[in-house]
Protein backbone atom coordinates (compact mmCIF):
# COMPACT_ATOMS: atom_id res chain seq x y z
CA UNK A 1 0.00 0.00 0.00
CA UNK A 2 1.12 3.28 -1.03
CA UNK A 3 2.37 5.94 1.88
CA UNK A 4 -0.23 8.80 1.90
CA UNK A 5 1.29 11.97 0.62
CA UNK A 6 2.61 14.60 2.79
CA UNK A 7 -0.08 17.78 2.91
CA UNK A 8 1.60 21.06 1.71
CA UNK A 9 1.87 24.08 4.16
CA UNK A 10 -0.84 25.45 3.17
CA UNK A 11 -2.91 22.56 4.03
CA UNK A 12 -1.17 22.09 7.49
CA UNK A 13 -1.83 25.40 8.06
CA UNK A 14 -5.50 25.77 7.44
CA UNK A 15 -5.99 22.98 9.54
CA UNK A 16 -3.79 24.16 12.01
CA UNK A 17 -6.54 26.68 12.76
CA UNK A 18 -9.84 24.96 12.24
CA UNK A 19 -8.85 22.38 14.78
CA UNK A 20 -8.45 19.49 12.39
CA UNK A 21 -4.44 19.55 12.66
CA UNK A 22 -2.49 19.94 16.05
CA UNK A 23 1.14 20.35 16.97
CA UNK A 24 3.08 17.41 18.17
CA UNK A 25 6.23 18.01 20.03
CA UNK A 26 8.71 15.46 19.88
CA UNK A 27 10.68 14.02 22.28
CA UNK A 28 14.77 14.10 21.67
CA UNK A 29 14.67 10.01 22.13
CA UNK A 30 12.28 9.80 19.11
CA UNK A 31 14.27 8.47 15.75
CA UNK A 32 15.44 11.48 13.90
CA UNK A 33 13.87 9.62 10.34
CA UNK A 34 10.54 8.75 12.03
CA UNK A 35 7.45 10.02 9.34
CA UNK A 36 4.55 11.27 10.30
CA UNK A 37 1.31 9.37 9.28
CA UNK A 38 -1.26 11.52 7.26
CA UNK A 39 -4.39 9.54 7.56
CA UNK A 40 -7.13 11.35 5.78
CA UNK A 41 -5.15 14.67 6.50
CA UNK A 42 -5.44 15.00 10.13
CA UNK A 43 -2.54 15.61 10.79
CA UNK A 44 0.77 16.79 12.94
CA UNK A 45 2.41 19.82 12.72
CA UNK A 46 5.87 18.33 14.30
CA UNK A 47 8.70 20.76 15.57
CA UNK A 48 12.06 19.74 14.27
CA UNK A 49 15.34 20.12 16.42
CA UNK A 50 16.86 23.56 15.13
CA UNK A 51 12.95 25.30 15.47
CA UNK A 52 12.78 23.88 18.80
CA UNK A 53 16.34 25.04 19.77
CA UNK A 54 18.36 22.39 22.10
CA UNK A 55 15.37 21.71 24.21
CA UNK A 56 16.61 20.71 27.94
CA UNK A 57 15.84 17.76 28.34
CA UNK A 58 16.19 17.96 32.83
CA UNK A 59 14.18 20.51 33.62
CA UNK A 60 15.18 19.84 37.43
CA UNK A 61 18.56 21.43 36.54
CA UNK A 62 18.56 24.62 38.80
CA UNK A 63 21.63 27.36 37.83
CA UNK A 64 21.80 30.62 39.94
CA UNK A 65 22.23 34.12 38.50
CA UNK A 66 21.51 37.89 39.37
CA UNK A 67 18.38 39.12 37.63
CA UNK A 68 18.97 42.68 35.21
CA UNK A 69 15.84 43.36 34.68
CA UNK A 70 14.49 45.09 31.25
CA UNK A 71 12.03 47.58 30.66
CA UNK A 72 8.96 46.28 29.28
CA UNK A 73 7.59 48.27 26.48
CA UNK A 74 7.04 45.53 24.10
CA UNK A 75 10.58 45.29 22.63
CA UNK A 76 12.05 43.67 26.09
CA UNK A 77 13.46 40.49 24.34
CA UNK A 78 15.51 42.27 22.18
CA UNK A 79 16.40 44.73 24.38
CA UNK A 80 17.45 41.68 26.91
CA UNK A 81 19.45 40.50 24.12
CA UNK A 82 21.38 43.81 23.43
CA UNK A 83 21.90 44.11 26.83
CA UNK A 84 23.25 40.28 26.91
CA UNK A 85 25.79 40.96 23.71
CA UNK A 86 27.37 44.12 25.01
CA UNK A 87 28.16 43.06 28.63
CA UNK A 88 29.43 40.19 27.15
CA UNK A 89 31.77 42.37 25.23
CA UNK A 90 32.66 44.78 27.90
CA UNK A 91 31.12 47.55 26.29
CA UNK A 92 28.18 50.06 28.36
CA UNK A 93 24.68 51.24 26.65
CA UNK A 94 23.21 53.96 27.57
CA UNK A 95 19.44 53.78 27.55
CA UNK A 96 19.38 55.82 24.00
CA UNK A 97 21.57 53.20 23.01
CA UNK A 98 20.10 50.27 24.37
CA UNK A 99 16.78 51.44 21.69
CA UNK A 100 18.42 51.81 18.94
CA UNK A 101 20.23 48.70 19.08
CA UNK A 102 16.84 46.63 19.79
CA UNK A 103 15.48 48.48 16.94
CA UNK A 104 18.06 47.68 14.50
CA UNK A 105 18.02 43.33 15.92
CA UNK A 106 14.34 44.27 15.11
CA UNK A 107 13.81 45.25 11.99
CA UNK A 108 16.96 43.29 11.08
CA UNK A 109 14.88 40.47 11.52
CA UNK A 110 12.33 42.19 9.63
CA UNK A 111 14.49 42.28 6.71
CA UNK A 112 15.46 38.58 6.49
CA UNK A 113 11.97 36.93 6.89
CA UNK A 114 9.62 40.40 5.41
CA UNK A 115 12.15 41.79 2.50
CA UNK A 116 13.98 39.42 0.69
CA UNK A 117 12.54 36.09 -0.50
CA UNK A 118 16.02 34.66 -0.84
CA UNK A 119 16.97 35.05 2.98
CA UNK A 120 13.91 33.59 3.95
CA UNK A 121 14.24 30.55 2.47
CA UNK A 122 17.04 29.95 5.09
CA UNK A 123 14.38 30.37 8.02
CA UNK A 124 11.92 27.88 6.04
CA UNK A 125 10.88 26.59 9.74
CA UNK A 126 10.24 29.76 11.35
CA UNK A 127 8.49 31.23 8.37
CA UNK A 128 6.03 28.09 8.94
CA UNK A 129 5.60 29.32 12.98
CA UNK A 130 5.20 32.66 12.52
CA UNK A 131 2.47 31.96 9.60
CA UNK A 132 0.49 29.40 11.85
CA UNK A 133 -2.21 31.89 13.60
CA UNK A 134 -1.53 35.00 10.72
CA UNK A 135 -0.75 36.06 7.02
CA UNK A 136 3.28 36.24 6.45
CA UNK A 137 2.19 40.15 5.45
CA UNK A 138 0.56 40.90 8.80
CA UNK A 139 3.87 39.73 10.67
CA UNK A 140 5.44 42.02 8.40
CA UNK A 141 3.23 44.90 9.28
CA UNK A 142 3.59 44.57 13.16
CA UNK A 143 7.17 43.91 13.30
CA UNK A 144 7.31 47.10 11.93
CA UNK A 145 6.11 48.72 14.75
CA UNK A 146 8.69 49.57 18.33
CA UNK A 147 6.27 47.85 20.67
CA UNK A 148 6.21 44.91 18.84
CA UNK A 149 5.81 41.61 21.12
CA UNK A 150 8.47 38.84 20.44
CA UNK A 151 8.61 36.25 23.13
CA UNK A 152 8.60 33.06 24.50
CA UNK A 153 5.09 31.19 25.85
CA UNK A 154 4.95 29.40 28.64
CA UNK A 155 6.17 25.79 27.78
CA UNK A 156 4.03 24.40 30.87
CA UNK A 157 1.14 25.28 29.28
CA UNK A 158 -0.92 23.33 27.28
CA UNK A 159 -3.78 25.16 25.60
CA UNK A 160 -3.48 25.43 21.34
CA UNK A 161 -2.93 29.51 21.74
CA UNK A 162 -0.10 29.25 23.90
CA UNK A 163 1.69 26.49 22.04
CA UNK A 164 0.87 28.22 18.80
CA UNK A 165 2.40 31.27 20.54
CA UNK A 166 5.60 29.27 21.99
CA UNK A 167 6.04 28.33 18.56
CA UNK A 168 6.21 31.52 16.75
CA UNK A 169 8.37 33.24 19.51
CA UNK A 170 11.05 30.03 18.87
CA UNK A 171 10.97 30.98 15.27
CA UNK A 172 12.18 34.39 16.54
CA UNK A 173 14.85 33.39 18.71
CA UNK A 174 16.21 30.76 16.01
CA UNK A 175 16.11 34.18 13.72
CA UNK A 176 17.91 36.13 16.01
CA UNK A 177 20.88 33.40 17.09
CA UNK A 178 21.54 33.04 13.30
CA UNK A 179 21.53 36.72 12.37
CA UNK A 180 24.03 37.45 15.28
CA UNK A 181 25.87 34.41 15.75
CA UNK A 182 24.96 33.85 19.23
CA UNK A 183 23.85 31.67 21.66
CA UNK A 184 21.31 31.92 23.67
CA UNK A 185 19.81 30.05 26.58
CA UNK A 186 16.19 30.78 27.54
CA UNK A 187 15.23 30.64 30.95
CA UNK A 188 11.89 30.29 33.73
CA UNK A 189 11.79 30.88 37.53
CA UNK A 190 12.29 27.54 39.73
CA UNK A 191 9.45 28.50 41.07
CA UNK A 192 7.45 28.46 38.71
CA UNK A 193 7.54 25.15 37.70
CA UNK A 194 8.62 23.44 41.17
CA UNK A 195 6.60 26.06 43.45
CA UNK A 196 9.10 27.75 45.52
CA UNK A 197 13.34 28.37 44.90
CA UNK A 198 15.08 31.31 44.03
CA UNK A 199 16.92 29.61 40.68
CA UNK A 200 16.38 29.66 37.44
CA UNK A 201 15.51 26.41 35.20
CA UNK A 202 17.29 26.17 31.23
CA UNK A 203 14.13 25.55 28.54
CA UNK A 204 15.89 25.62 25.44
CA UNK A 205 19.20 26.22 23.79
CA UNK A 206 20.22 27.77 20.44
CA UNK A 207 23.46 28.24 18.62
CA UNK A 208 25.40 26.73 21.14
CA UNK A 209 27.42 26.01 17.65
CA UNK A 210 28.38 29.31 18.31
CA UNK A 211 30.28 28.50 21.53
CA UNK A 212 33.04 26.90 19.67
CA UNK A 213 35.65 28.79 17.14
CA UNK A 214 35.21 27.78 13.75
CA UNK A 215 36.83 29.27 10.71
CA UNK A 216 33.47 31.25 10.12
CA UNK A 217 33.46 32.40 13.24
CA UNK A 218 34.79 32.94 17.15
CA UNK A 219 33.15 31.64 19.52
CA UNK A 220 30.67 33.59 22.06
CA UNK A 221 29.30 33.47 25.69
CA UNK A 222 26.14 32.70 25.92
CA UNK A 223 23.40 35.30 26.67
CA UNK A 224 20.89 33.80 28.98
CA UNK A 225 17.01 35.54 29.00
CA UNK A 226 14.65 34.73 31.62
CA UNK A 227 11.09 34.46 30.86
CA UNK A 228 9.58 35.81 33.68
CA UNK A 229 6.42 35.67 33.24
CA UNK A 230 3.23 38.05 31.38
CA UNK A 231 5.53 38.05 28.19
CA UNK A 232 8.22 40.04 29.74
CA UNK A 233 12.38 39.07 29.49
CA UNK A 234 15.02 39.78 31.50
CA UNK A 235 18.78 39.37 31.33
CA UNK A 236 20.15 36.72 33.22
CA UNK A 237 24.26 37.69 34.94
Amino acid sequence: MAAAARPSNATILARLRDGTAKFELLEDSAPATASPAWPRLHCFARISHSLRGGWSAALNKVEHYGVQRVTGDGRCMFRALVKGMAKNKGIPLTPREEVQDADDLRMAVKEVICDSATERQKYEEAVIAITVEQPLKRYCQRIRRPDFWGGESELLIRSKEHLIGMIRAFSIILVLSKLCRQPIIIYIPEREYHGRGNGFIPIAEYGLEFTKDSKQWKKKTPVRLLYSGKNHYDLLV
